[in-house]
């Protein structure tokens, strides 16, 4: 895959490309942001961090940089890793009921770098790597709180399809 660049005119040049294991430790720093902020959205639903969370993170999209239907593509800016997307290919899922897709699993992007466009040229470089191994379809999930993120999402082309419900089970609720 090509290294995609971007100039805004008040940042330095971001490029786009397939993680390494170089940057195993900045992924375990941003997935441990995204777990954090999550669980910030909704304790009850999303994990807790654990205090191992960044090296946790880390090792987890570190065993996917060499998975076939995996793909884990970072930002890089002045030699610095400040954002990454994980995506992954499926077959026919019946729960879901949708066929074969593309799935993007992770986007985050380090707070200090955000409003230059690094999210979208991750989004777009994913869609791009996932068309490129012949998928058609890509969907993804986001946090109902996640405003920014769904106009993000809405401006790179996705629709909203599906509404996630939760639902704690206490002893004694019907």
């Amino acid at each position: 895959m090509a290294a995609l660049p971007m100039q805004p005119s008040d940042a330095p040049a971001v490029t786009v490309r397939p993680a390494t294991p170089a940057d195993v430790p900045a992924l375990g720093r941003l997935g441990a942001l995204l777990v954090r902020v999550h669980h910030g959205f909704d304790p009850a639903r999303f994990i807790p961090p654990p205090p191992d969370i960044e090296d946790a993170y880390a090792g987890f999209l570190g065993a996917l940089l060499d998975e076939p239907d995996a793909i884990v593509l970072v930002a890089e800016r002045d030699g610095q890793v400040v954002g990454y997307t994980y995506a992954g290919i499926e077959g026919t899922d019946f729960l879901a009921l949708r066929g074969p897709a593309g799935v993007l699993y992770d986007l985050a992007v380090d707070p200090a770098h955000r409003a230059h466009g690094v999210a979208r040229m991750l989004v777009d470089a994913t869609m791009g790597a996932l068309r490129a191994r012949g998928v058609r379809q890509a969907v993804l999930f986001t946090a109902v709180q996640n405003e920014s993120a769904q106009r993000l999402f809405a401006r790179a082309g996705f629709r909203p399809t599906m509404i996630e419900m939760t639902r704690e089970l206490e002893d004694g609720a019907p």
